[in-house]
Parts: C-alpha cells; structure tokens; sequence
C-alpha cells in the first residue's frame, strides 16, 4: 500500500485542522473535533499501523499539530488534545509492536514507523516547542493540590510522557554520521530542553516533597537525556581537558602508529631492495599437501610466513544460535557545550535530589506500585550517579541512600533474578542479558566506592566500609556470585562487554577480598550446604488410623445381630456384590488381597450383609488354601472368619507398587525434597582461589583476551592478574596449558605493538616456560594441549598419572563394574531360572552369583542392560499381604500345644517358630498367641538372656529381657518375608531391650572382609553422632538411617547388614509409612556408643598385651568416672538393689576393652573384672607399653570431634 495516497475520512479529517501560511498557523472551526478524530483512528489501527504509518507520511505533527501546540497554548481544551494525540503518535514503536518482528513484511512496517519517529525527534529540536511545554508545566506545578484538578494531572503526566518518548527515538546511523564532538539530533533535543528550563522542572519534581508521584517518570527521563553519556568523561570534563578528551585518542594513535612502523620495517627486511623478475617455485619439506608429496610454494619467500592450508578456502557459515552475541552501539561524545551542561546537572541532581528520588522509587519497586522492568533504571541510576560521584571528588554522603547491605542484596536478587530468566526465556534471552549487564555495572560500582571509602580520611567513613565488608564476606551468596557467572556464561547470550565487567568486577572483589582478609587472624563466614534427599511421594489419601483392640470388640458386638440376622436368613443379602473382576489388569492374587480388605471394611462401616456376601463370593472365586474357609463352612465357621478378618491387621496404606522403582522411572516416583543446613567455618582466600581454578572461567578469560587490541588496559590488567593468581597463587600453571591460549600468545609475541601489552607478554613468557619444562619431563603434555583441563588434571599431569588415590579426583563409581564373565554367567543364570514357575528369577540369580555380592537392583539393572529384559518392571516384587492367611482350628490347636511344650523354657517363642508346622511370621504368632488368651502381655515371650555382672566385685548374675527376634538373629537370611511383618512387635520391644557389650562384633568384621567397610563406618558415625545430641539435648527421639550415597542403600538391603542392625538394637519399618530403620529412643548415649565401638574396625590385638591398663583419655562424650552407669549397662535392669560404683580405672578398663576388643563380641566370657588393687610402679609401666591401643582411642575421639563439627 501507498501510504502517500491517504484514506478518504482521514484525508478529511486531516484537512479539517488548518493549515499553514508562513510562519502562521491558521486552525479551522472543526480543529478541535478533527484532533479528536485522529484520537479515535489512532485507537481502531490495524496490526500494521496504518493510520500511523499514513499521518507519518503526510508530517501531521511537523505541519499541523506543533505549530497548533505553540500558537495556541491558551485553548486549554485544544492544547490537552493535540498533546494527548502526540503522545500517541510518538510512542515507542516497541510499544507498538509487542517486540520487533521475526518475518519481513512486519519487520518493514516497524522500521517504517521507526524512520517516522526519528523524523518526529528532529522537529521537536525547536526552542519554541519545549519553551511552551515548559511553561505549560511550570503554571501547572505552582498549583497547590487542593487547586489542582485531575485534568491538570492529566496533563503533566502528558507532558512527562511526551518528553520521554521523543528522547526515547533512537538515532539514525545512515543520517547521523558525524564525528564526535558534532551536535547530534539528541543534542539538540537536549540543549533546546536545557534552554527551555525543562531540566530546571525536572529537579523540582525530583526533589519536591509533594510530587513523589512522579519519581519513576523522572528518572525514566534522566536515564534517556544521559543515553550516550561516560561517568567517567563528564566527571573529567574541565580538569584537565586536553589529558582527559584527547589522552585515549593519543594513546590509541601511538599503538596504531608503532604497528604500521613495525609492519613497514619488517617488510623492508623481507623484501631485497632489487626486484626480482622470476619469483621461483619452492618445496616445503615437511609439510605435506593434500596427497603424500611435500607442498609445492608458487610464491615469492617474502610470503612464505603467510602460508596456510586454509587459503582460497570459503568461511564457514556460522549458524543463528552460534553466533556471538551483538555488541551494543558504541558510545559517541557529545557537543561540548551538551557535556558542560549535563556535567552540572549531575553535580546538582547529586547534591539536591539524588537520595530522595532513589529512597522514593526503591519504595514503589519493593511495593510494586511501578511497571514491570523500572527496576532497570534504578540500576542504571546506581551505577550513572555513584561513578560520576566517586570520579568527580568522592563525597560519600551525595550516595548514601544506594550505599549499604540493602543495595547489594537488592542488586544480588535482580541478578540472580535475570540470569534465571535467561535461561528460560530463550526468545526474549538478549533483553534478559542486558538488564543482566545494567545489574553486573551497578554491583561493581557498590563495590568500587566501597573500595574509596576505606581511602576516605574521615574514620567513621572507613567503619562504615569495614562494616559493609564484613557483611558482603560473610554471606555465601556474595561469595559464590562470580562464581556462577563466570561458569554460566554464554557468548551467544550475553555480549562480550558483559564479559569485561565481569572480569573486572571479579578482580576487584578477589582484591578487595584478599586485603580483608590479611588484616586478620582469621575470618568466619557463612556455609550453606543443600542435601537433596528423594522420599517417596505420600499417597493421595491415607486411610484413617485402625481402630484400637476395644473399639473392635465394641463394633463386633453390634455386628453380632446383623450377622445372626442374615445367617438365619432373616435379613437378605446383597446381590450385586462381586469380588472378582476378570477385566482388571490387577494380577489375581492382589484381587485376593483387595476382597480381604473390602471385606474388613464393610465390617468396619457396619455392613455385615455385604461383608458375608463378600465372603462366600470370595470362596467360591478362590477355593485354594481354605483362605475365606472351607467350603462346606456353616455359620459358626462363617463368624469366626468374619472375626479373624475384623481383628486381622491387613495392610490399608501398602503403596500400590511396592517394588523398587527401575532407575529410569524414578523421577516419576520419587520427589526431591531439598534441605539447606546453614553453618559457620574459618574462611580461607587460597581455598576460595580455588574454586575460579575450573575450565569455564579459564575459558572465558581466553575468549576475552582474543580481543586484547581493543581491550582498554583497564580489561587486560584484570584478565591478566586473574590468569596469574590461578597461575603464581595456586601453583596450577598446568591449568592454562592449553593450546588456544597458546595460539594467543602466539599472536601477541608476534604483534608490532606488543609493547603496549608489557603485562600480557611476561604472563606469556612464564606459562611458556614452564610448558616446556614439564614437556621435557611428560611427553604427553603436548597432547594434553587439546583438553581443558581440572585441578586433578592438572595434577595427575603434573606429579605423574595415577598419582591420585582412589576415590579422590574425578567421580569414582560406587558400584563395581561388571566384567565379562560376570555378565556371562549373569545371562546362563537367567536362561536358566527364567522358565521356573512359581519362583523369582531374581531372587534366583542373586543365591546362586558368586563375588562380589549385588543387589537386586544391580542385577536387574544390568539384565535391562544386556537386552534381556525390556525395563524393572518385568521383576516384580511379592507384595506385602498377597500371603494373608487365616488361622485354621488344626493350626491353633497346635499353636497351643507347643506354647503349653515351651512355656518353661527360656526362648518361648523362637522354640514355637521353630516346630510349627505352617510358616507363620513372628508378629502373626505372637498376635494369635494374645487372641487365644495363652498369654497376657508381650513381655511373657520374651528370650531371657543370662548377662555378666559390671561391678567391681562378684555379684549376682542378673537377667535382662532381650526381643526373642534377637534370638534367632543368625538365620535372618531365611526370612526376608518375615522381616516387613514383625512391625507390630517390634515397637514395644525396643523399650525393655539393650544391645549386649559387644553385640554384633563377629558379624561386623565379616562384613568389613566382604568389603562393606564404608556402611560400616556410615553406621558408626550415625550412633556417635547420635548418642552426642541426646547427651546435648537431653530427649531422646527415634533417629531414622537415611542411605544418602547407593553404596549405604545397598548395604541397607542385604540380609546380613540387617541381621548387624538388629544385633545393635536397632529397628526396622515399623509401618507402611516408615521407610528406613531407626535409632530407638529407648537407647541411652552409652549404649549408642558401645555399638559403635563394637562395630569399628581394629587391627589384631598384639600378643601378650596386659588387660590392666591404666584409664585411657577419655571421651568428651563418656560419662565421669564419679557417675553411675544407668540400668541395663551394669546389673539387671529389674533388680532393685544399688549399683555399686566402679572405680576409675575400672571404667578406663571397660572403655578399652569396648573400643579395642574384637573376640568379646558374643558376650560368653565369664571372667569378671577383679577389684582395684593397690598398683606399682612398675605395674604402671607395664601398663604404658601398649601405646597402639591409645593412638586407636585417640582417632576414635577424633572421629567423634570431626562428626560433631561437620
């Protein structure tokens, strides 16, 4: 479309203005209304802009609204609407758009509107325009608010607007292609807005009390009249004009003019004085072309340093996403008279309204009261004025409002806020990383006028600073923030002028840092840690909690009527009740499971006739094993069934799939629960150095330093000092052997004019040199030239490979490897196991491999791995409640003939589990046991264990009441099933029972051969650490075993690393809910502490070594020698008669023979310790030769110390 050739009514209506004769502008009848119109077209646009674009063509604003605006400023009426239509005509064309368009046909309407506004920008560069909008403002400002109606705020708020969106045009690089220090567009917008005294109105509604209103207007517009503008350059300007505006050009002259000198010198050397007519052809051994011959050089020796295989070859044609990021435009100097006067409206703007307006517009940015983004014109303001205030004599009070704790976590917050947003939003990731920048460039300047303060000679300015350090170092995220950049950083994302302030605000920290910390003995700072632990999703809805014993026997004797009822045939049954579903995709058994527990819970709401229902269904449906009775079952057998399901405690809130969930599914069922455990440690600058040792931030300096010509030496002195602190500090010279820094100082020894680059040159020399001293020694190191390369890297190439030891460095795999016969055998034992019915291939497999032992999880991962199985879900695990079964009156007539057999005797229930005849879990006996009435209380079948007098004398042997499923702890391995069963019985227990002294000893040192020394260790910090916060906290609360690392969680499933836990005491899942075994709250710190001994590993005790020693030293954590031991350690726990208390060398004794014995862990030793006896010396003597056992006790106490501080 033409947009020359304007539609008809907006033809009209633009006609219907006015128009001009000469210098005067006469306005028709209708202009009012035609002002309005255009109002109204403007609203109705379509996506293209095409009452835009066409009153842009035909220069409304220049020919009719701007002579309309300043020849009739009195029509209060008029003046309000043409300025409301420029408003409109002038709005960014960002605005306009949404973004800028991707497709050309939309692009070409937005730079269409762009030109427009450029055209726009130049016709307000009039000092009659801004004079009557300046007036217009300064009437409108001496109005009081209670004068003022909303119309007139209306107003200013246009004309604020108005002002902004033409300083807000961009210039026009084809038209504006002066020199610096010619008067640009801007300029002349700017110095007609000073002439007019609109900057004078500007810092009356900044500092004004009663104009806060439009603090964020004004700072909007500040930022765009200092667009081009250096802190920096206005600071200098009139202190020494000729050094400060022409110092940089000169010295860019000289480098420019020493490498034209050296290139013309060495082209003088290179070329003989007489021209020869034949140039020659010449043979270059060594370097072959494309066949196997040497290459043939065509050329004149002159070019021979120019030769590459490279030439007359085509550029490869980067793709989009690859491509650098675009630099923004570079900065252009002013008129002078411009900079003359921005330099003095900064010096007033600091003095008289800077605190006030940053104080207002950070207020409306934390309340949210402002737009979206203005936060990036506080950023700009903070980085503009403090640098303009710091270069132009550093008066800290000008910047106080933006000097602080609050400024740099503000600042912190938005950065961390962008770089997040740069990653998501991929789209819009160039906008994200210039406000990224804007908040990178006001956190260096916080840091640089930190850094003058402590040059301030007024001490409570220099306090102020120290104070403002300490706080920056202590928090971690002040610390850790280069860091994440640097690692962070994308040259496709962010500009390469981003990575230039991030060099230099990083070397000023690392300065600032470094000389805080050298003043000081020592500095504490903050340590966050974050655990991240994967726990099982809860369920969607839990069922409520089961009723108690006697609201069972409550609801079963209402339930007896309706049953009698229904079994009399007085009540009808239900029909529609139907147990089985032969569609469902739930394998039959768990069916099974599902009828018992809909049978349990119509019991449970009252409804007896479904629940009888329910059962004869059942029974007909699953007729094997006599599960829901016989089937000629009559109404006794009936109730009783209904009885026992009542009472039975079936599994309500088993997960519905209770396997292990195969690694690759396990996001989808676990979450990640994040823990972050604040600490305090001694800071160390060395170990922070070397955090900045890795791969991407010595990348990033390289990829800097590429550019080292256009660098300021400002760049270069930072890249340089940070490359040489790896270097020099950290002795990691290895980590810059690399070959595209080597290329780079390649370049830079061969540049013309690298004595302008002196710093770079001798940090190329010393890596260079040190290169070639270790190539000398490890020929590999010119390969190693290919990698980036780590701090073990470095190592392992500097002190040998294979120097690290195992388990350090690099990630080291928990999990030993699979080889290749192990996989062969893993595959004959699958083909071999994998037709048997009715057994678990797993289950089969992991009985019959050899060494070294895997888990389930380990074999089925690698079968899936092998192609043998699609995924985990082809080895199902037997579900917790699918072997539910009742009771026959055979196996309770048996149960009570062998309880009334063993009753005398002392383990009743392990010599019951032993002769019954159907395979029944402890629990489910136990419970039986209670219905029947044979016993009372769990107490009576507990295994009475005969235990050793502690006193200092013979005494009576006492008995200690030990879980009877300690007594069979040994054949644990036999009874995986029963382990999940034994929950109800389990919670009682581990209130009356203690771990005898060396409980499990024997068990723990064959696991410690077999290779589980790590969970071993694991184990013993836990009861250690444990036992330490009970004597700290004084309450005791079950502690849970939480496997952090796969080698714990591995150790946690085998059968024998159970069998130890319950040998110590401790316990397993006491309910669906638990998942990890626990410390039980009834073991005391002492009791913790002997477990963990029993269990540390000790080397064979040396022959002949005396059983009297003297006290060793003793533990923070044991208790004095003048306490007595609680009940249970030493005498029997039900006795009524005093402990009597041991001497102090007894105790040393006992705590000796705790952490150093490894042949006492069953506990059949008889021999008592003999009384104190008056000792001599060279008893004493003798007792100080086995100084083996006190270096033991010493590292245990160590352990100890290191667990409680980590």
């Amino acid at each position: 479309m033409d947009w020359y050739m304007m539609n008809c009514e907006l033809l009209a209506t633009c006609s219907a203005l006015g128009y001009l004769e000469g210098d005067v502008y006469h306005r028709e009848p209708d202009c009012l209304e035609s002002v309005k119109d255009l109002i109204r077209y403007l609203r109705h646009e379509d996506e293209t802009r095409d009452v835009r674009q066409q009153l842009g063509a035909a220069q409304i604003l220049q020919n009719d609204l701007l002579p309309i605006l300043v020849q009739y400023p009195q029509d209060k009426v008029l003046f309000d609407a043409v300025v409301r239509l420029m408003v409109n005509l002038t709005q960014p064309a960002l605005l306009c758009f949404g973004k800028v368009p991707p497709d050309a046909t939309s692009r070409h309407h937005f730079l269409q509107v762009l030109s427009y506004l450029q055209a726009y920008k130049e016709a307000f560069a009039s000092e009659k325009v801004f004079g009557v909008l300046s007036e217009k403002l300064y009437d409108l400002l001496q109005l009081d608010w209670e004068q003022r109606q909303e119309e007139d705020t209306l107003l200013i708020e246009r004309i604020l607007l108005l002002v902004r969106n033409v300083l807000h045009v961009p210039p026009d690089p084809t038209e504006e292609q002066g020199v610096d220090g010619d008067a640009s567009v801007h300029d002349r917008v700017l110095w007609v807005l000073h002439i007019s005294g609109m900057d004078d109105l500007l810092k009356f509604l900044a500092s004004a009390q009663a104009e806060q209103q439009w603090a964020l207007h004004v700072l909007e517009i500040i930022s765009l009249m200092f667009r081009d503008q250096s802190p920096e350059e206005l600071a200098a300007l009139g202190q020494g004009q000729a050094a400060a505006e022409h110092g940089e050009d000169t010295r860019e002259l000289e480098t420019l003019r020493q490498r034209e000198l050296a290139e013309r010198r060495a082209r003088a050397l290179q070329r003989p004085s007489r021209h020869s007519r034949f140039g020659g052809s010449y043979v270059l051994q060594g370097l072959k072309a494309i066949g196997d011959r040497d290459v043939v050089f065509h050329k004149g020796l002159h070019n021979l340093k120019s030769y590459s295989h490279d030439l007359g070859k085509e550029m490869r044609r980067v793709p989009r996403r690859r491509q650098a990021a675009p630099e923004a435009e570079p900065p252009r100097r002013s008129a002078r008279n411009v900079r003359l006067f921005l330099r003095r409206f900064c010096q007033d703007f600091l003095e008289g309204c800077y605190n006030r307006l940053m104080l207002l517009v950070k207020d409306q940015l934390v309340r949210e009261k402002a737009q979206q983004h203005d936060e990036t014109y506080y950023l700009w303001a903070t980085a503009f004025f403090m640098a303009f205030n710091r270069r132009r004599g550093f008066r800290p009070e000008l910047v106080s409002e933006t000097v602080g704790v609050r400024a740099f976590h503000f600042i912190e917050q938005n950065l961390t806020t962008y770089y997040e947003m740069l990653l998501m939003d991929k789209k819009e990731a160039a906008t994200w990383a210039r406000r990224m920048h804007l908040a990178l460039k006001a956190y260096q300047e916080l840091l640089r006028t930190v850094q003058e303060m402590d040059r301030s000679p007024e001490q409570a300015v220099r306090d102020s600073s120290q104070v403002i350090k300490s706080n920056i170092f202590y928090l971690m995220e002040y610390r850790e923030l280069f860091l994440t950049l640097f690692r962070k950083f994308d040259e496709t994302k962010q500009p390469r002028s981003f990575l230039q302030d991030l060099v230099e605000t990083a070397h000023l920290f690392l300065r600032m840092l470094e000389r805080f910390c050298r003043g000081r003995a020592s500095l504490v700072v903050q340590s966050k840690r974050v655990r991240r632990k994967k726990q099982p999703r809860a369920p969607a809805a839990l069922a409520p909690q089961p009723p108690s014993a006697v609201e069972l026997e409550e609801l079963w004797a209402g339930l007896v009527p309706q049953l009698q009822a229904c079994l009399q045939g007085e009540m009808p049954l239900p029909e529609d009740v139907v147990p089985f579903d032969a569609a469902s995709e739930t394998p039959v058994e768990e069916q099974r499971t599902e009828a018992l527990l809909r049978i349990q819970g119509c019991l449970r709401d009252a409804r007896a006739p479904q629940a009888l229902r329910l059962l004869r269904s059942a029974r007909d449906v699953w007729p094997e094993g006599d599960v829901f009775g016989p089937p000629d079952a009559g109404p006794p057998e009936e109730t009783r069934l209904l009885r026992e399901i009542l009472f039975a405690p079936l599994p309500w809130h088993a997960p519905p799939e209770a396997e292990e969930p195969d690694e690759e599914d396990e996001e989808d069922e676990e979450e990640e629960e994040e823990t972050v455990q604040v600490s305090e440690k001694e800071f160390n600058f060395l170990d922070y150095l070397k955090r900045f040792a890795c791969a991407p931030v010595v990348r990033a300096l390289v990829l800097l330093l590429r550019g080292y010509a256009r660098n300021s030496p400002r760049t270069n002195h930072c890249a340089a000092r940070l490359l040489h602190r790896l270097a020099r500090d950290l002795h990691m010279e290895a980590l810059l052997f690399q070959l595209s820094l080597f290329t780079l100082f390649h370049r830079l020894l061969n540049d013309p004019a690298a004595s302008a680059h002196q710093e770079l040159v001798a940090l190329a020399k010393f890596i260079l040199g040190k290169f070639f001293a270790l190539a000398a020694t490890n020929k590999k190191a010119f390969v190693e030239l290919l990698f980036w390369k780590s701090p073990a890297a470095v190592r392992e190439m500097t002190e040998g490979y294979g120097s690290l030891r195992e388990g350090e460095g690099a990630g080291r795999s928990r999990v030993p490897p699979w080889t290749p016969q192990e996989e062969q055998e893993l595959r004959e034992l699958y083909w071999k196991y994998k037709e048997v019915e009715g057994e678990d291939v797993v289950a089969a497999i992991l009985a019959h491999l050899p060494a070294p032992r895997r888990t389930r999880r380990q074999v089925v991962k690698q079968l899936v791995r092998l192609g043998l199985a699609g995924s985990a879900k082809d080895f199902p695990r037997e579900r917790k409640g699918t072997r539910l079964v009742l009771w026959t009156q055979e196996q309770e007539e048996e149960l009570t003939r062998l309880f009334e057999e063993f009753q005398g005797s002392e383990d009743v229930l392990g010599n019951i589990m032993k002769h019954l005849t159907a395979r029944r879990s402890r629990a489910r006996v136990v419970e039986k046991l209670l219905g029947l009435g044979l016993v009372s209380e769990r107490k009576e079948l507990y295994k009475k264990r005969r235990r050793k007098d502690h006193g200092p004398g013979p005494g009576a042997a006492g008995t200690l009441a030990v879980p009877a499923q300690d007594s069979s702890a040994e054949d644990g391995d036999s009874e995986e099933e029963e382990e999940e069963d034994d929950e109800a019985e389990e919670g009682p227990m581990e209130e009356y029972w203690a771990p005898e002294e060396g409980a499990g000893q024997g068990l723990a040192h064959r696991l410690h051969q077999e290779g589980l020394a790590g969970p071993l260790r694991w184990l013993e910090n836990c009861l250690r650490r444990t036992a330490g916060d009970r004597e700290e906290d004084g309450i005791s609360h079950p502690v849970p075993l939480v496997p952090l690392s796969e080698e714990n969680e591995d150790a946690m499933e085998d059968r024998r690393f159970q069998a130890l836990l319950r040998q110590l005491g401790l316990r397993p899942p006491a309910s669906e809910q638990e998942s990890f075994w626990r410390i039980p709250a009834a073991l005391t710190p002492q009791q913790l502490r002997r477990a963990a001994a029993s269990i540390a590993h000790h080397g064979p005790d040396p022959p002949g070594s005396p059983q009297g020693l003297l006290e060793p030293p003793r533990c923070p954590q044991d208790p004095a020698p003048a306490e007595q031991l609680p009940a249970g350690l030493g005498s029997d726990s039900e006795s009524e008669e005093p402990v009597p208390v041991p001497s102090a060398v007894q105790l040393g004794t006992k705590r000796r023979r705790e952490l150093d014995s490894e042949d006492e862990g069953d506990g059949s030793s008889g021999i008592e310790p003999a009384p104190a006896a008056p000792r001599s010396e060279e008893d004493e003597d003798e007792d100080l030769q086995p100084l083996g056992r006190r270096k033991r006790v010493c590292r245990v106490e160590e352990e100890e110390e290191e667990e409680e501080e980590g």
